[in-house]
C-alpha cells in the first residue's frame, strides 16, 4: 500500500464529522485508504455497491438498508445509488456522532448538485486523486511551502536524466499502472480501464444509451490538453451540437477523466467569463490516449511539452489538498499575448507564477509571460520560476529563478514513517 498523504486530513474528518465522503476517479485507491482507516470506536463494516445483491438492496429499500448498519460503515461507490443520501441523511439527524459514515465514490459530488445537496451540513467532501511522485517513493513533498518561503530553500540531491523524466509522465499516477513495469501491460491496464469509465461509468450517470462519440471525444481532448478549452471548436470537429457536447465534457469531468484549470484575472468576475485550460487527471493516461511512447519522444520532441505542463498542473493541484500552504491554481494569459502556465494564488493573495519548459535550456525570453505578471500585479508578486529538464537553479532577476523539474518532488521533502 502507498502512502497517501491525504490520510491526516481523512483521519480529521472522520473525527469530528458524521459522514465523510472520499471520491476520486476509480483505481486511485479509495476503497484501500477507506477501509484501513474507518471504524474508530471499533471494527467497520465494508459494503461496496459494485456488488450487483448490494446494490439492489440499497436501491430497493434505502431506509432499511441504511438501518441495517449498527456501528461504523463503509459505503463503497456511493454515487451507484443516489437516494442512499436522503436516508443517511436522515439517520445521522436521528445521532450525529462522528465517523459513522465513511461513503468512497467515482463520480464527482461537486458536479452532482442533487448528491451534493443532501448532506449539506452534515458531510466533508475529500478527493483523493492518483499518486503524486513523493507517494510513489515514501516522501512527503514540500513544494508549495518552500515556493512561498523567503527565501526559497536549497534544493539538494542528485539531478534526473530525461528519460527519467518522461518515464514518470508516461507512468502516471494510478498504483495498478504504477505497479506493471512492462509496457504493454501498463497499455492494456489503461485500455480497459477507459473500456469502464466510458463504457459503464459514464452511461449510468447520464442514463443516455448511445454513448459511442465519447471514446473519439476522449482523443480529441487529449490532442489539446494543456491548451485553451474550446468546445464550440470540439463541436465542430466531432460534426455533434454544441449542446450536446457540454455535456458529454461534464460526464467526462464527473468521472474524473479531464478537469479545467480556471484563468486568473485581478478582477474576480472576468475569471469566469475567460476560457479555462483543459487538463486530465492523470498523464500516464493522457499518454495512451495521444499514443506517446518513449521511442515516440525520441523522434518527435515536441510531444513532450503538453504531457509535461499536464504533470506539472495535476502534482500540484494534489500537492494542494494536503500542503500547509493552501493554494488555488489558475493559468493566465494577457491581453497582449505572454502567458503563464499555472498561477497560485494563496489566502493571503500572493501570486507565484510558473512556467514549465520541456528543455534543459532556459532563456530570458522565457520568462516574459512572468514578466507582465510582475508588471500588472507587483504587490501580488512573490516568485516567479521556469521549471526546466536542467540541473540547476539559476537566477534571472528579483524573484525570478529557473528551477529543475525535480524540485517538485525534492523541494521541502520528507520521508513519510513506515514508507
Amino acid at each position: 500500500m502507498f502512502p497517501r498523504h491525504l490520510t491526516g486530513p481523512l483521519r480529521q474528518a472522520l473525527a469530528d464529522t458524521p459522514v465523510v465522503l472520499l471520491q476520486g476517479g476509480r483505481q486511485v485507491g479509495k476503497s484501500t485508504l477507506a477501509r484501513s482507516l474507518a471504524g474508530h470506536g471499533g471494527p467497520a463494516r465494508y459494503v461496496t455497491l459494485d456488488d450487483l445483491t448490494v446494490l439492489g438492496a440499497a436501491r430497493s429499500d434505502p431506509a432499511g438498508f441504511v438501518a441495517g448498519f449498527d456501528g461504523p460503515a463503509v459505503i463503497d461507490e456511493v454515487q451507484r445509488a443516489p437516494d442512499l443520501l436522503l436516508a443517511i441523511k436522515a439517520a445521522v439527524d436521528r445521532d450525529r456522532r462522528p465517523g459513522r459514515f465513511l461513503l468512497t465514490g467515482s463520480a464527482n459530488v461537486l458536479l452532482l448538485p442533487r448528491i451534493a445537496e443532501s448532506l449539506a451540513g452534515r458531510m466533508e467532501i475529500l478527493t483523493l486523486a492518483p499518486l503524486t511522485q513523493g507517494e510513489i517513493h515514501g516522501r512527503r513533498e514540500g513544494f508549495l511551502d518552500a515556493a512561498y518561503k523567503d527565501p526559497a530553500p536549497r534544493l539538494r540531491g542528485g539531478p534526473e536524466d530525461r528519460d527519467g523524466i518522461i518515464a514518470r509522465l508516461l507512468r502516471g499516477g494510478f498504483p495498478e499502472a504504477v505497479g506493471r513495469r512492462a509496457v504493454r501491460r501498463r497499455a492494456a491496464w489503461f485500455a480497459a480501464y477507459l473500456d469502464t469509465v466510458l463504457g459503464r461509468d459514464v452511461r449510468e450517470l447520464s442514463r443516455i444509451e448511445d454513448l459511442t462519440a465519447l471514446p473519439r471525444l476522449a482523443g480529441l481532448l487529449a490532442a489539446r490538453a494543456a491548451g485553451l478549452l474550446n468546445l464550440s471548436d470540439i463541436a465542430r470537429g466531432l460534426a455533434t451540437p454544441a449542446s450536446t457536447l457540454k455535456r458529454y465534457f461534464a460526464l467526462l469531468e464527473r468521472t474524473f477523466l479531464v478537469q479545467s484549470l480556471p484563468a486568473w484575472s485581478g478582477n474576480l468576475g472576468r475569471r469566469l467569463v475567460k476560457a479555462p485550460k483543459l487538463l486530465f487527471g492523470d498523464t500516464g493516461l493522457l499518454a495512451h490516449l495521444l499514443g506517446v511512447t518513449e521511442e515516440r519522444v525520441r523522434r518527435e520532441p515536441g510531444v513532450l511539452g503538453p504531457l509535461l505542463e499536464n504533470f506539472v498542473a495535476n502534482e500540484l493541484r494534489r500537492h494542494a489538498g494536503w500542503s500547509h500552504t493552501r493554494v488555488e491554481a489558475f493559468h493566465f494569459r494577457s491581453h497582449t499575448g505572454p502567458e503563464v502556465d499555472l498561477v497560485l494564488e494563496d489566502a493571503a493573495g500572493r501570486l507565484v507564477g510558473i512556467e514549465v519548459k520541456a528543455s534543459a535550456t532556459v532563456e530570458a525570453r522565457d520568462f516574459s509571460g512572468l514578466r507582465v505578471l510582475v508588471h500588472e500585479r507587483p504587490r501580488q508578486f512573490h516568485r516567479g520560476m521556469v521549471l526546466h529538464l536542467g540541473r540547476e537553479v539559476v537566477p534571472f532577476g528579483e524573484r525570478l529563478h529557473a528551477v529543475p523539474l525535480r524540485a517538485l518532488w525534492e523541494w521541502g521533502a520528507h520521508v513519510v514513517p513506515g514508507a
